[in-house]
């Protein structure tokens, strides 16, 4: 089914496409996000009629890649948006608003950073994207950094994955290696997530060729800090760039669960004011 529709856009015109579309429709549910791959470089809006006669908009584009780690080719791009919550940040959003971000911190304090795009983690979770997901990820070599920040948008909500200290071995006795796992909704159920996430790690070490076992990363300590909580059902993805520019700011050069976790993640990390401010700063109001 998704052949069929990557091959329409490709080659067909786009009433054709269009007419076509009907049949697919619960592939919008996950941001219509198994088309960019296969898709022309075209901007396409459609508008998508369901049987409560509410529409889905969504808008084709593609992004440029920049070669300096920030993303590794040219990929065309799917944000999809339901009209039902518009106040959410669509994916568009978050990456324009995420480089923006990045370009603030000067390059040495970027040099322990690295990230990975906002969709990959979920195109990861298809099987039809996953092999090739594996392989962006693996030309990043993302563990040459202290961290890795993963956005992560699953359930129409978005998380802050971040791996620390996978630069040094799994049994490093200097440093722990360890993941958080940042959510502005904790009464989602955050920890729901774990085992996507440890065979999401598993599979990145494979495709990166590096010796892992599945005890290993069984082992690796999977954190949830209590971090300030969003206010309504709109905000998650503004409190993940939010956690972003602020876990940037205040990283230490030297991560440890027992000398000094959670460090600056509690829930009186910053008070509402303050993200309010950075939502107007970057332009973010819902």
């Amino acid at each position: 089914a998704t052949n069929a529709i990557a091959e329409s856009i490709y080659e067909n015109p786009r009433s054709a496409f269009i007419s076509s579309l009907s049949k697919f429709r619960s592939l919008i549910n996950a941001e219509f996000h198994l088309l960019p791959e296969m898709a022309k470089r075209k901007q396409l809006e459609i508008q998508f009629i369901g049987e409560d006669e509410e529409g889905t908009s969504c808008t084709v584009t593609h992004s440029t890649v920049s070669a300096s780690g920030r993303f590794l080719r040219n990929k065309r791009r799917v944000n999809a948006r339901n009209t039902r919550q518009q106040g959410m940040l669509n994916s568009q959003q978050f990456s324009d608003c995420f480089e923006k971000i990045w370009k603030i911190f000067p390059d040495n304090q970027r040099a322990s950073f690295t990230y990975l795009d906002c969709l990959w983690f979920s195109w990861y979770m298809d099987e039809l994207f996953k092999e090739k997901v594996l392989v962006w990820i693996s030309r990043k070599h993302i563990f040459t950094k202290k961290y890795v920040f993963v956005p992560i948008l699953h359930w129409r909500h978005w998380n802050l994955l971040i791996f620390c200290n996978f630069d040094k071995p799994l049994q490093s006795k200097t440093q722990t290696t360890c993941m958080l796992l940042l959510d502005s909704m904790q009464m989602s159920g955050p920890r729901r997530l774990e085992p996507t996430i440890r065979k999401f790690l598993l599979d990145v070490y494979e495709a990166e060729k590096r010796p892992v076992t599945k005890q290993a990363i069984s082992k690796i300590p999977l954190l949830i800090p209590k971090v300030p909580q969003q206010r309504n059902g709109e905000d998650c993805g503004r409190f993940v760039l939010y956690f972003i520019s602020l876990f940037m700011e205040s990283a230490p050069k030297n991560f440890s669960t027992t000398g000094g976790y959670p460090y600056f993640m509690k829930e009186d990390w910053f008070a509402p004011q303050d993200f309010d401010c950075f939502c107007k700063r970057f332009k973010l109001c819902s």
